[in-house]
């Protein structure tokens, strides 16, 4: 058994653009697309976590592992859990969420990400990207990070707020979030017992019940921003960019 897993959540049904996992880009299904980048960073056994019976037998079909999850889910590192839980048999040490929207996020990153939680400093970490604020700023399908200290300058740093309308803090380190998350095995099942949040709901963000419960999270940066695929808007940009 590898000590860090990934496992990638995905799931049929949602709201802003149903099917999300199969829309086609360059001929193959999106989440083949984030299985493929997954597997290629090379750190450990790769899942996807699904409740679908179609999303599992397209993984399984291209020679990939799946799991059939509950469909009770309310959000993302639950499923992620059953399958650390039910697969892993709990006995990776890091296992990284990594969103099933993401097609165009690097293998380099989610490596650079994993060897930052082998230093043990902190419970989970994630990524930030430059935010373009002439378009981003007021996006709400854009999360904000807001950062301790410049992640530019230092790599990593603290993460001390997640957003999704602008709070006009001009004078933070605010940054576009990359929907990614490193937690370690004692925070996994710790983040899980907890209550969902109040800040967790109003935002719709996840990461906020860790903030409000004292876990630490740290952000590092990447000088790119990996597209999360939330409209169909979202889809005709990212096929774009990856037909280049």
């Amino acid at each position: 058994m590898n000590e860090i897993a990934i496992i990638i959540p995905s799931r049929l049904d949602a709201k802003r653009l149903p099917n999300k996992p199969l829309k086609l880009i360059n001929d193959k299904e999106m989440i083949l697309h984030v299985h493929e980048v997954a597997c290629n960073a090379n750190i450990g056994e790769v899942y996807v976590a699904t409740p679908d019976q179609e999303v599992f037998d397209l993984i399984k079909k291209n020679g990939g592992k799946a799991s059939l999850t509950s469909k009770k889910h309310l959000t993302g590192t639950d499923r992620v859990y059953e399958v650390f839980k039910k697969d892993l048999k709990k006995n990776s040490k890091i296992i990284i969420n990594l969103q099933g929207d993401m097609p165009n996020i690097k293998s380099e990153s989610i490596k650079n990400l994993a060897n930052y939680m082998k230093k043990n400093l902190c419970d989970i970490a994630t990524l930030g990207s430059d935010l373009n604020k002439k378009e981003e700023e007021n996006n709400p399908n854009v999360v904000k990070l807001i950062t301790e200290q410049d992640i530019k300058k230092i790599n990593f740093s603290n993460a001390l707020d997640f957003y999704r309308i602008s709070k006009n803090m001009v004078n933070y380190n605010i940054f576009h979030h990359i929907g990614i998350y490193a937690f370690t095995s004692k925070a996994l099942i710790r983040y899980v017992s907890l209550e969902r949040s109040k800040l967790e709901l109003e935002r719709k963000l996840e990461q906020l019940r860790a903030l409000e419960n004292g876990m630490k999270i740290h952000s590092g940066y990447v000088n790119y921003s990996p597209l999360s695929v939330d409209t169909e808007e979202d889809l005709i940009k990212v096929r774009k960019i990856m037909k280049k």
